[in-house]
C-alpha cells in the first residue's frame, strides 16, 4: 500500500553528492531496462498523439534533427536528447527542458545534481516564458521543476520564498492557454493537495487560494483529459491520503494498482509503472 508520505521522486537513492553539479562533467545515470519501447525519427512521429497525450504539442517536422532528439528522449536516451534540444535553439528547449527534468526526477542519484538540474530548468524555461508569456511549454516545463525543486528543499522553505505562488500563477496560465493541458491540471490539483498538506486548509485557502475540492476537481478533469496517466494517478492516489488520511488507503492502493498495471508507451510512462510498484512495495 502506498504510504502517505511516499513521495513519487526518484527511482534511485541520494549517493555521493556531486562536487559539480549540473556542469555535465559526470554521465547521466542510463536508464536501467532494456525492454522499454524505442523509438526512432520516423517511429516516434506515428505514435506522437499518443505519447503526448498529456500535453499537446506539435510534432517537429519529418526527418529534422529534432524529431531525432524526441525519438531519443521516448526511448530513455535522456542525456542525449537534451543536448540535441539545447543546440536547436528555442525551437528546441522543451525537448531539453523535459529532458532534463524527467531524467533529474526520476534517475539522478546526487541530491545537489538533482536540485541544480531543476533549477536550469526554472532558469531556462523562465527566461523563455518571460520572452514568449504564451509559451505553455515554457510555462509547464518552469512550473514542473519549481514543484520538484520544492519538494527538494521542502516545501515550507519554498513556499516562505515565493516559489509556490509563482508555481501556481504559471499552471493557472497553461490552463487558460491550453483548456485540455492535461498534465497542467494535474499538478494544479498536486499543487492544492500539498499546500494544504503542509500549512493546513484555513491559512492555505487565505494564503495561497488553495482548496481541497479544488484538488479533486483538477485531478478528476485531468484524469478524464489523459486517463493513461500513471503519474497523474499516483499523485491523486497521494493527495487522497493527504487530505482525507487513512480513510482513503483503499482509494489509493486502488490508483497504485491501475498504475502499476499499464503498458508503458516509452520511457517515461516505464518509470511511472516501476515507481507505482515500488510505493505498493513500500
Amino acid at each position: 500500500m502506498p504510504h502517505p508520505d511516499f513521495n513519487p521522486l526518484s527511482l534511485m537513492s541520494a549517493g555521493t553528492a556531486n562536487t559539480n553539479p549540473g556542469t555535465g562533467s559526470e554521465p547521466w545515470t542510463p536508464l536501467p531496462w532494456a525492454d522499454s519501447p524505442r523509438y526512432d525519427a520516423r517511429s516516434v512521429l506515428s505514435h506522437w498523439p499518443r505519447l503526448h497525450a498529456g500535453h499537446a504539442l506539435p510534432p517537429p517536422a519529418e526527418g529534422s534533427t529534432l524529431a531525432e532528439g524526441w525519438a531519443l528522449y521516448h526511448s530513455g536516451e535522456f542525456e542525449r536528447a537534451a543536448a540535441i534540444g539545447l543546440l536547436q535553439g528555442p525551437e528546441g528547449m522543451a525537448l531539453a527542458n523535459q529532458a532534463t527534468a524527467i531524467y533529474a526526477n526520476y534517475l539522478e542519484p546526487r541530491e545537489s545534481a538533482r536540485l541544480a538540474m531543476f533549477r536550469q530548468v526554472i532558469e531556462r524555461a523562465g527566461a523563455q516564458a518571460e520572452a514568449e508569456p504564451d509559451n505553455c511549454q515554457a510555462l509547464y516545463w518552469q512550473s514542473y521543476a519549481l514543484g520538484r525543486y520544492s519538494q527538494g528543499i521542502s516545501v515550507a522553505r519554498a513556499l516562505a520564498q515565493g516559489l509556490g505562488s509563482k508555481l501556481k500563477g504559471a499552471l493557472e496560465r497553461v490552463i487558460e492557454l491550453q483548456p485540455r493541458h492535461a498534465d497542467a491540471h494535474l499538478a494544479l490539483a498536486s499543487f492544492h493537495a500539498e499546500v494544504i498538506d503542509k500549512v493546513g486548509a484555513l491559512v492555505g485557502r487565505m494564503t495561497y487560494g488553495v482548496r481541497a475540492e479544488t484538488s479533486l476537481e483538477l485531478f478528476e478533469r485531468g484524469l478524464e483529459l489523459h486517463p493513461q496517466s500513471a503519474a497523474g494517478m499516483m499523485e491523486y492516489a497521494r493527495a487522497q491520503l493527504m487530505l482525507h488520511g487513512e480513510a482513503r488507503m483503499a482509494e489509493a492502493t486502488r490508483l497504485y494498482e491501475k498504475a502499476a498495471a499499464l503498458v508503458p508507451a516509452d520511457a517515461r510512462e516505464r518509470l511511472d509503472v516501476e515507481l507505482a510498484r515500488a510505493g505498493l512495495r513500500d
